[in-house]
């Protein structure tokens, strides 16, 4: 059954027109009055709804049941991802959304290839963003994991630590343990990883000073997008 996010809190027994964006999927997928389909806000559980007018540009729907249904991943896993270039930082975020990841924060390190400021950054986090939202939609998530605004990796090191979170960065350095391993049995856990190239050891020195542990994904060296992907199957799921 077709699913749409709407960022406005939702009641069973409302009417109201859907945003912009539902409404052209709606016509898109030409749905018809009568038909049914699920709406989530973000809170919690989805909603039961029918779509009850369609205008040239506005969509109307009823919204009926709510249920409690939640799809996440037992533990959160904030991932702090060296952007890489081009089309792979839009699959990383479809990737790790459908993989349950709860926060993705952008930052731009010494071999960043994408670099981003002022609007140029304020539009793509609202493009990541929205990508995230199409694949709650299309995975079942109804909490829509937060994209942070781009920023430089060393201005997101001096952030206060998030309490209790277990710190990671990925690394190919000896006595680095498996992910897991550091990761421990349970709790919120940040990765961090570097971009095409990796972290530059002055910033893996950095995030070791400011108390993320050495953990690794086996000797291979993996694409920046790929790291994620494999973290995220090896913590969401543990």
């Amino acid at each position: 059954m077709p699913r749409f996010h709407c960022p406005e809190p939702l009641a069973s027994g409302a009417a109201l027109a859907l945003p912009p964006t539902a409404a052209r999927h709606v016509q898109v997928l030409r749905l018809q009055p009568g038909d049914a389909i699920v709406l989530f806000d973000g809170r919690g559980g989805e909603y039961a709804a029918t779509v009850a007018r369609m205008g040239r540009s506005e969509v109307e729907v009823q919204v009926g049941a709510h249920d409690p249904v939640e799809r996440e991943a037992p533990r959160a896993v904030h991932l702090v991802v060296g952007m890489p270039a081009n089309e792979r930082m839009d699959w990383l975020v479809e990737k790790a959304t459908e993989l349950g990841v709860a926060r993705i924060q952008p930052v731009a390190a010494a071999r960043s290839v994408l670099k981003l400021s002022g609007e140029r950054a304020v539009k793509r986090q609202a493009h990541w963003q929205a990508i995230a939202v199409a694949a709650c939609e299309q995975c079942g998530r109804n909490r829509v994991p937060e994209v942070g605004a781009p920023v430089a990796l060393a201005e997101w090191l001096r952030l206060p630590a998030e309490p209790g979170a277990t710190r990671l960065v990925l690394s190919l350095r000896e006595g680095s343990r498996p992910l897991c391993e550091a990761a421990g049995p349970a709790g919120t856990v940040q990765v961090l990883h570097g971009p095409e190239g990796g972290l530059a050891p002055h910033e893996e020195d950095l995030a070791l000073a400011q108390g993320f542990l050495p953990a690794g994904l086996g000797a291979r060296v993996l694409r920046a997008e790929t790291a994620s992907v494999a973290a995220l199957s090896l913590l969401a799921c543990a």
